[in-house]
Parts: structure tokens; C-alpha cells; sequence
């Protein structure tokens, strides 16, 4: 997923992302969450909004986005749709933004579908 996305935005005259850790993990917990009670939202159901997240993993900011998805079966297959559409495509060829993470979930609970985040940032 980096490199698909580095790829996008280098075509675009973008820096690639670094990746980080602490995004990665705020990432990972959101898929997971998203995957075991079965929603799709940037918010939480506990409230909590992707930026709450992120500066709970630890990581301290300028500058954060978050990009999700739900059902598509692979990293370049969510690449490809989020780069169809307006808002995920904007943050994906934000400069700005210079470090990464990534996670991605499934649940029996449905039906092995996998859920997506991209948590985008820039040390602050």
C-alpha cells in the first residue's frame, strides 16, 4: 500500500510518504474495530474521531487525514478506487502530508471483509 500510494503521488510531483508506526497502529485499531462491530465511518463508534486516534498512538502532529474502504480485496484494488474519488484522491496527493500508516482488518462477523484506513501525517 506505501508503495502504490508513493506512486501515485511521485507521478503527481509529490514526495513519497515515510512510514510510521504510531499511524500504522492507529490504523490498525480502526480497521479492527470497523471489521469486529461491523461499521464504516471515520468516527469511532466510541466517539472518537481519526485525529483523537492518531495523537492517542502516540503521534504528535501538524497535519493528519485519514482515507477508508471496505470490500475491495486488495491493496492496488483500494488504491485504484480511492484515487476515483475526489476527497481520498486529495489527501493521497496532499504534499503536506509526509509519513504514512496502514491497516486493514477482517471479521467473521462480515464475512471476512476487509476494512481499510490510511492515516496520513506530518510531525508537528
Amino acid at each position: 500500500m506505501l508503495r502504490l500510494t508513493n506512486a501515485e503521488r511521485t507521478g503527481e510531483g509529490c514526495s513519497a510518504l515515510a512510514w510510521d508506526s504510531r499511524l500504522a497502529a492507529a490504523a490498525a485499531e480502526h480497521s479492527a474495530d470497523m471489521a469486529r462491530h461491523d461499521y464504516f465511518s471515520h468516527t469511532s463508534l466510541d466517539g472518537r474521531s481519526f485525529s483523537t486516534r492518531i495523537s492517542a498512538a502516540g503521534y504528535s502532529w501538524s497535519r493528519v487525514a485519514e482515507n477508508i474502504a471496505s470490500g475491495h480485496p486488495t491493496p492496488a484494488a483500494v488504491v485504484a478506487s480511492w484515487m476515483t474519488s475526489e476527497g481520498h484522491r486529495a489527501n493521497i496527493l496532499d504534499c503536506r502530508l509526509t509519513e504514512l500508516g496502514v491497516g486493514v482488518a477482517r471479521s467473521p462477523a462480515t464475512g471476512e471483509r476487509p476494512y481499510w484506513t490510511q492515516d496520513f501525517g506530518t510531525p508537528g
